[in-house]
Formats: C-alpha cells, sequence, structure tokens
C-alpha cells in the first residue's frame, strides 16, 4: 500500500517511520522544510522532533507535495489540529484517497468551536472521499522503536474503518476499527485537558490519590460531554478514552503533563511553550471545550479550571482548592 504522511512531527515522523518498515508499504513522509527532509533521507533523522531515533531505512521524505501524493492510496494528515484546514486546502481536487487524520483537538475561529470529524466530513462530501481519525496512547519515541501499542481507527464507515485498520497494523501494533468519529474525537481533545491537571496535581505533590480522583472525574466529564454532542459513551471506556488519558496523566513524555508540572513550579505559560517547541493541544482545547460544553448544557469543572487557569484568572493551589470544595453531589 503507498501511504503518504503530511506532517513531519514527532507523531507523523514515528508513525511514518514504523509503517515504512513494513515491506507491504511504500511510504513518503511529507515536511515543509527541506532541511528536514534533506536529514532524514541523509541520517535517517529528524532533527527537530526525533533527533535520537534512527528512522527506517525505507522511509521515503519530500518537500514537494505533489511527490508525496502521487498514487497513495491513503493519505495520513499528521499536521497539529489548527493546520488541518489549511492541509486539506492543497490536496489535489482530484485525489479520491481516504484520508485519515491523527490530531486531537478542536478546530476554532472567532466565529465558532467544530469537531475535526465535522471539518473532515465537509471535505469528504464535497471530494467524494472517506475521511476518519488514527487514535489511542501512542508515544511517538515509543512508536517509532517499534514498541507495543494499540490505536482505534475511527470512520463513518465501520466496514471502512476495519480494511484499513487490518491494512495498517503489523505485529506490535495492533488497530482497532470503531465507526464513533465523534467519541474517538472528543478523547482525543480532552485528554490533554486532564494531563495538564494531572501535572498541576503531581507538580504541588498532591500524592497519587489526588490524581487518581482527578483522572477520574476527568473521565467522567468526558463521558457526559461524548453523550451530549452525539458519541457512543462506550468509547471513552477504550483506547481513545481511557487508555490515552491513562497515558497523557502519568507519562512524562507528555508535553501536556510537562505543561501542568511546570505551572505548579511556577513558570508562566508563555515561558513553558517556549521551552516546549512543541505544540501543547491541551492549553488550547481547554478553552474549546468549555465553549462547546456551554452549547449542549454539559458541566466540566476540571476542564473549567484548567482553561481558568492557563487564561491566568487562578493560581495551581486555588484551582485544585475550588475543585475540592465543590458542593458534593452523586457520582452518577
Amino acid at each position: 500500500m503507498k501511504i503518504a504522511v503530511l506532517g513531519a512531527g514527532a507523531w507523523g515522523t514515528a508513525l511514518a517511520s514504523r509503517l515504512a518498515q513494513n515491506p507491504d508499504h511504500r511510504v513518503c513522509l511529507w515536511a515543509r522544510s527541506p532541511t528536514v527532509v534533506e536529514s532524514i533521507l541523509r541520517d535517517r533523522r529528524n532533527p527537530q522532533y526525533l533527533p535520537a531515533l534512527d528512522l527506517s531505512p525505507a522511509l521515503r521524505a519530500s518537500a514537494q507535495l505533489g511527490d508525496a501524493l502521487t498514487d497513495c492510496e491513503v493519505i495520513i494528515l499528521a499536521a497539529p489540529v489548527a493546520a488541518t484546514e489549511t492541509l486539506l486546502r492543497e490536496l489535489p481536487a482530484h485525489s479520491r484517497a481516504p484520508v485519515i487524520s491523527l490530531a486531537k483537538g478542536f478546530v476554532a475561529d472567532a466565529v465558532e468551536v467544530r469537531l475535526l470529524p465535522t471539518v473532515l466530513r465537509a471535505y469528504g462530501k464535497t471530494h467524494s472521499v472517506e475521511t476518519g481519525l488514527l487514535s489511542g496512547p501512542s508515544f511517538a519515541g515509543e512508536t517509532a522503536r517499534g514498541l507495543p501499542l494499540a490505536l482505534v481507527c475511527a470512520m463513518d464507515d465501520r466496514a471502512r474503518a476495519t480494511e484499513l485498520a487490518h491494512a495498517l497494523r503489523d505485529p506490535a501494533m495492533r488497530i482497532y476499527p470503531s465507526d464513533d468519529v465523534i467519541g474517538v474525537s472528543l478523547c482525543g481533545a480532552l485528554k490533554n485537558i486532564f494531563a495538564i491537571a494531572a501535572g498541576i496535581s503531581d507538580g504541588l505533590a498532591l500524592g497519587a490519590n489526588a490524581r487518581a480522583a482527578l483522572v477520574t472525574r476527568g473521565l467522567a466529564e468526558l463521558r457526559r460531554l461524548v453523550d451530549a454532542c452525539g458519541g457512543n459513551p462506550d468509547t471513552v471506556s477504550g483506547l481513545a478514552g481511557v487508555g490515552d488519558v491513562l497515558l497523557t496523566t502519568t507519562g512524562d513524555a507528555s508535553r501536556n503533563r510537562q505543561v501542568g508540572l511546570q505551572l505548579a513550579a511556577g513558570k508562566t505559560l508563555d515561558e513553558i511553550l517556549q521551552s516546549l517547541g512543541h505544540v501543547a493541544e491541551g492549553v488550547y482545547a481547554a478553552r474549546h471545550a468549555n465553549a462547546l460544553a456551554d452549547a449542549h448544557g454539559v458541566e466540566l469543572p476540571i476542564s473549567r479550571a484548567v482553561a481558568s487557569l492557563l487564561a491566568g484568572e487562578t493560581t495551581p493551589q486555588a484551582a485544585i482548592h475550588a475543585l475540592m470544595t465543590r458542593k458534593p453531589k452523586a457520582e452518577f
């Protein structure tokens, strides 16, 4: 299968290298930077995002979008969620390859907040192309090294999702099909918010009990929002939900968890984002999740507390105190 991976960030590079190790695939990674492409081809390294990892010798790379897309059978969008619409507009009008996005977050502007599937479906309808998401607990470094992982491929057509899941998997990478693109998308967006919250809790040395409570109540928020938006609440119990939440709230390779840890240490948000050098989607998702929750009449206390903190309206200590002193309610 000829696969084009568009976007040479850490996750796009890692997945492209992983897929290229399968002799049944021909994979081309597209990057806007000719310098990055040159390094990948010459040194088998992505100097900006995965500098310490050797990439598959079979991985091709190109700075020419047309070259990467020639005869491709699957297009994987590995750009940040904010760049998704721009990248979709750059795809050739004649392409009929299914488009699968790796992005996690919301598409938002000054007017509205949209779910990523809404944007993908609009493109798919206009161009007669199938679209979907590939999500789940997956740190880039471990993926590139070939370590075991499991993902979920979500498309409106479950049969098509099953076909792609089977085609993309390898002996150490299981991919499960789903037709709940709404639920998978919301899980991918909100888990980053909970990772920031968990980082704050751990950064304040509040203990494992507090983190467990925070994560559990975060999952309850997520389930409410998925249900309100028309997704399947059971998706929250799967890889895109519990799986990704567990990874990003406890693993120090999580950029969003690092944001929380550094906020608790007293650093400003600007300082943190500058030092990361990568996109931390939870910073933007917190505000957008609350706008979406307001539109659906859903209560998201953890997400709202994180948004307030990121906006400079409260401190980490005050945010945690406000959550812990809320009026008690039934758990379910």
